[in-house]
């Protein structure tokens, strides 16, 4: 091909032109024919004399605060100056004007114009020269009403005609300016002389050199740029110091640097499932989250509403232990705390400025699995002691069957099976409701396995339809296990055993509202300790091994109480223990056919 031989041709021209050519070599994936290739282009080096913006946000605030101290000073300095020019002009042709009315004063001034003639060494021009000396003014020129001078410090312009316009002066009246003249730039003073009758005849002109004033405005100038270079030095030392409390204060980090900070902390906070609460000094919330504003229950603030920042916790929350814990009040690590019916961890961390980041985690489901947990290993209990106890009455069963005691075996059997089937009819013949029944059943038998007898008070029945049985089902189950507690734990006037074990649990219905009891014959609650039971975290009793802690039992049944619009008290029992009464308004559901309750709808 043309372009194979052409390239050819190259290569062999490149290898044999001169001794010392070096061969033309092909570069490695290059395309033969093809135009050579450029080189690529080497970067450019950052050139050593090249100015770079300063990228940290103190050295910006330090470069912006010394470009305006330097802007603000020579901006003072040209103003100061400015008007300083004008009023040395000023004070120039005042001194003129004083002059020349020094001369036009003299009495016989008039009368020597009047009579001299304008030649060299007239008595005008003695006189003039006598006043020039002791004011040490440039001239003194005294004229007539036509212009010609009888006067001046060069003698050969005597006899002249003035060079600048007179009219002003002989009209009568007194003229101050800078002007130039034969002698140059200079500040004059004109005034009208008149004779003894008050005629203008004439007029007096005295001028100042005008590079004494221009001398004195820059002698001024040093001592101007003195005053502006000291405090532009103070300024530089001001902006100096306030750009290392900047660098402290923000720990040398640039305007971009704080930018992706707030944006990775609005996007860290907004994202993370744990609440996130921040104080200030004085007990305000600046920050807070979405997940701590649901499960604080403040909900996200609508259009024209406050969303809480800036308001005080106890003012936001209401007093109680989660106030507590955040304000600082109450100390410690994984706090818990109750709002609204949700298990709360809490965190408080102090801050430098006097305030507290604090962060919340919901624990209302691991508590509720804690319970289910601890039921299931009662059960499990309970199921391990009837199995021992099953094959103790299997074994004393046999052992009547071989003695052949028959009439004996018959009774055993039907006072062993009676027993538990009477306990568990007695309660479904009371309690409508699956859950609950279901829930006292199981309570009975782990009651029995502990050696408390558990029954249900004379007169109970609560058939009806509940509007939430979960709750119900909480609340008695947190009821009975604070009992069997109490009738369990050791202490001076705790049961010693047998029958005086009891907890008693009463369940009855007034239309609508579902009234509980549960009393126990336990050590009771002491009167000054009746109104802490029910509040956050408190307890009688020490933490169980791998559980979170106590004291949320109570809160919880006080909390959902609330919830309906109910109460819940305590009182001590008759001889001795406790008494446990807890009210819930529309807890039981409206007969069919009856109108619907909102409050009905609210608790579904």
């Amino acid at each position: 091909m043309v372009g194979q031989r052409g390239h050819d041709t190259v290569l062999g021209t490149a290898g044999t032109s001169g001794a010392g050519a070096r061969p033309v070599t092909a570069e490695p994936g290059a395309v033969r024919g093809a135009a050579p290739q450029p080189p690529p282009a080497r970067p450019r080096r950052p050139r050593p004399w090249a100015l770079r913006a300063p990228r940290r946000m103190a050295s910006q605030v330090l470069l912006v605060q010394l470009v305006i101290a330097v802007g603000v000073t020579a901006l003072a300095t040209g103003l100061f100056l400015a008007p300083l020019s004008d009023q040395l002009d000023d004070q120039a042709t005042h001194r003129a004007l004083a002059v020349a009315q020094a001369m036009a004063s003299d009495e016989d001034l008039a009368g020597d114009l009047l009579r001299a003639e304008p030649v060299r060494g007239n008595p005008v021009q003695r006189s003039a020269e006598r006043v020039r000396r002791a004011t040490g003014a440039e001239y003194v020129v005294v004229l007539d009403r036509q212009g010609v001078r009888y006067s001046h410090t060069d003698p050969a312009l005597i006899g002249r005609r003035v060079s600048t316009d007179p009219s002003r002066a002989l009209a009568g009246h007194e003229v101050r300016e800078i002007d130039v003249g034969t002698l140059g730039r200079s500040a004059r003073g004109k005034t009208p002389l008149r004779d003894a009758d008050g005629r203008v005849i004439g007029a007096v002109s005295a001028g100042i050199r005008y590079e004494s004033v221009r001398d004195r405005l820059t002698g001024a100038v040093p001592q101007v740029a003195g005053y502006a270079t000291g405090a532009l030095g103070v300024g530089v030392l001001g902006a100096l110091a306030f750009s290392r409390v900047v660098y402290r204060r923000t720990r040398g980090l640039t305007f971009s640097d704080i930018a992706a900070l707030l944006d990775e902390r609005e996007a860290m906070l907004h994202s993370i499932r744990e609440g996130v609460l921040a104080l200030d000094g004085q007990g305000r919330v600046r920050l807070v989250n979405d997940e701590a504003q649901r499960l604080l229950g403040l909900g996200r603030p609508r259009a024209g509403e406050p969303d809480g920042i800036g308001r005080p916790v106890a003012a936001l929350l209401g007093p109680g232990r989660l106030t507590s814990v955040l304000t600082g009040e109450v100390a410690g690590t994984d706090l818990l705390a109750v709002r609204g019916g949700r298990v709360l961890v809490v965190n408080r961390m102090p801050t430098e400025d006097g305030g507290a980041v604090a962060t919340l985690r919901d624990r209302t489901e691991l508590e509720a699995l804690g319970r289910e947990l601890d039921a299931t290993r009662a059960l499990l209990d309970a199921l391990r002691a009837q199995d021992h106890e099953h094959a103790n009455r299997l074994h004393t069963l046999l052992g009547l069957l071989e003695l052949g005691l028959y009439e004996e075996a018959v009774d055993f059997v039907t006072e062993t099976v009676g027993s538990h089937r009477a306990t568990a009819e007695q309660i479904a013949e009371s309690v409508g409701d699956p859950l609950l029944a279901a829930l006292l059943v199981g309570k009975a038998t782990v009651a029995a396995e502990r050696g408390v007898a558990l029954r249900l008070a004379p007169g109970s029945r609560l058939l009806g339809r509940l509007v939430a049985p979960h709750d119900l089902v909480t609340v008695l189950g947190n009821l009975v296990d604070n009992a069997l507690e109490a009738v369990g734990a050791p202490g001076p006037s705790a049961p010693a055993g047998g029958e005086d074990r009891l907890v008693e649990v009463g369940l009855r219905a007034r239309g609508r509202t579902a009234e509980l009891t549960v009393r126990d014959t336990g050590a009771g609650v002491p009167p000054t300790q009746r109104e802490l039971v029910f509040a956050d975290g408190f307890s009688t009793k020490e933490a169980a091994p791998g559980r979170g802690g106590r004291g949320l039992g109570l809160a919880l049944v006080k909390r959902h109480a609330q919830r309906y619009g109910g109460t819940v008290s305590v009182a001590g029992a008759e001889g001795g223990g406790a008494v446990f009464t807890v009210v819930l308004p529309e807890a039981l559901a409206a007969p069919e056919g009856s109108a619907s309750d909102p409050h009905e709808e609210e608790g579904r």
